[in-house]
């Protein structure tokens, strides 16, 4: 394996837990210096989110119902088996599971479903896709989605 790999590796692996550590404490800044400017999310089946502003009113918007702590008291996000293929010096692709804690237990779990892009000296996600397996009914991610849908017209 070549150096120029085992660097991509690390620090893919690196910007998939920061993603998960901003993310769970806020820092909504920080978390979207880890995209391109012209990135993807979608949570999947029906959401989708292009640029970092957009991308933003997603994190926004999971930071507003996560401030209900009485009824989560913290939230953590935990990856596990990540893949990454490089698929040349500056774009790669991966997948990881993923499942979210809060102080009530395992909250939702899926896949993240990732592509990866070198910028400078740096690798940031260009496409994020979001797939949540399961929920725990009435859990804190079950009234998140159902606050993005009346936010969009669709409750």
């Amino acid at each position: 394996m070549d150096l120029w790999e085992l660097t991509a590796r690390e620090s893919i692996r690196d910007i998939v837990a920061r993603y998960n550590a901003n993310g769970d404490s806020g820092r909504i800044d920080a978390l979207l210096d880890l995209f391109t400017d012209d990135a993807i999310v979608e949570v999947l089946p029906d959401a989708l989110y292009r640029g970092k502003q957009e991308i933003r009113s997603l994190f926004d918007g999971a930071a507003e119902s996560s401030r209900d702590f009485e009824k989560i008291g913290f939230i953590r996000h935990f990856t596990a088996t990540h893949q990454i293929d490089l698929v040349d010096e500056c774009t790669a692709r991966g997948r990881a599971y993923f499942v979210v804690f809060t102080a009530q237990g395992a909250d939702h779990w899926g896949r993240y479903l990732d592509s990866y892009r070198r910028v400078g000296d740096r690798w940031l996600f260009s496409h994020r896709r979001v797939a949540v397996d399961a929920r725990i009914p009435g859990g804190w991610a079950e009234r998140a989605q159902s606050r993005r849908h009346d936010a969009m017209g669709e409750g």
